[in-house]
């Protein structure tokens, strides 16, 4: 099998590849990007250990919304505002959590922020073969993960969202999310490793 020097790809060339079900042209731009999105992040977090949690949950909304991407602008600036707005949650997150422990968020106050961020037309025709691909990594997921990586990953819901909206303590909903990313990462390599065989 012959070997792709991904490198050689400019980040246009790369997202096509991945929305045609390469996963390893999207770990090209992933490095490629990794040393900006985290100086970014520190800066504005000045806390590692939050940066890293920020980094895995930025690439993987990318590559969960890559077939949203439109490449007459520049992937840099798109994963960057994604990378942006991860934080502005988080921060929101730990505003909320300060200011109410028992984390008594009413879902409707925080949809009309969300609608304020639909994608426009171009922006909503994904490609089917990444959503297959993505619906194909969901299914394998336990029915609690699968439902939990939705709200978080593709509806873009909040922590306190999804404590509320499933009757759940804040931490456990973390711990879950951070067990299913792990899983996701995990079909994904497999299906890496798969492929080079």
């Amino acid at each position: 099998m012959e070997i792709t020097d991904y490198a050689v790809y400019d980040d246009r060339t790369l997202t096509r590849m991945v929305n045609e079900g390469d996963n390893r042209a999207f770990d090209c731009l992933f490095a490629r990007h990794r040393d900006a999105i985290y100086s970014m992040l520190v800066k504005r977090t000045n806390n590692t250990n939050d940066v890293e949690d920020l980094m895995q949950e930025t690439f993987m909304k990318a590559f969960v919304k890559i077939g949203l991407y439109n490449p007459d602008y520049d992937f840099g600036a798109w994963i960057c505002t994604i990378a942006k707005n991860t934080f502005v949650d988080f921060n929101r997150s730990r505003r909320i959590n300060a200011l109410n422990p028992d984390n008594n968020l009413p879902l409707d106050g925080k949809c009309s922020t969300r609608q304020t961020m639909l994608p426009t037309p171009e922006e909503s025709i994904i490609n089917a073969q990444q959503r297959a691909q993505i619906e194909r990594y969901i299914a394998q997921l336990p029915e609690n993960y699968r439902r939990m990586f939705v709200m978080r990953f593709m509806d873009e819901y909040s922590y306190e969202e999804i404590a509320e909206a499933l009757d759940m303590k804040i931490g456990t909903v973390k711990t879950h999310i951070f067990r299913v990313r792990a899983l996701i990462c995990k079909m994904i390599t497999a299906d890496e490793q798969a492929e080079r065989k």
